[in-house]
């Protein structure tokens, strides 16, 4: 069993910047890829970002160029640098967590809000 925690969400103005950081807890696991996804109200959950356990990233086209995702594999965790925000940002942000090929967790979301 995998728990995560994510923090780091807030009220930001366009063009500001925040980090997200998601913590996996669990004693004997082996996380292998973990990733960022994000969801606004009456709208499907849509990927942003992932980061396998050599590193190996990826992102959405939305966010390249402005995100970066980064892991420190002896804490477990990752986080989400997020600058030039949009208001089109605003969602609540979810971190995905890939145990093998047959789990996933996520976590509980942290609320990201970018004003105009």
């Amino acid at each position: 069993q995998v728990q995560l925690v994510e923090s780091g969400g807030g009220l930001v103005q366009a063009g500001g910047s925040l980090r997200l950081s998601c913590s996996a807890s669990g004693s004997g696991i082996n996380i292998d890829d973990m990733a960022w996804y994000r969801q606004v109200p009456g709208k499907q959950r849509e990927f942003v970002a992932s980061i396998s356990r050599t590193g190996n990233t990826q992102y959405a086209e939305s966010v390249a160029g402005r995100f970066t995702i980064s892991r420190s594999n002896f804490r477990d965790t990752i986080y989400l640098r997020s600058s030039s925000l949009k208001p089109e940002d605003t969602a609540v942000y979810y971190c995905k967590a890939d145990v093998g090929a047959r789990y996933v967790y996520w976590g509980q979301g942290t609320q990201v809000t970018v004003s105009a």
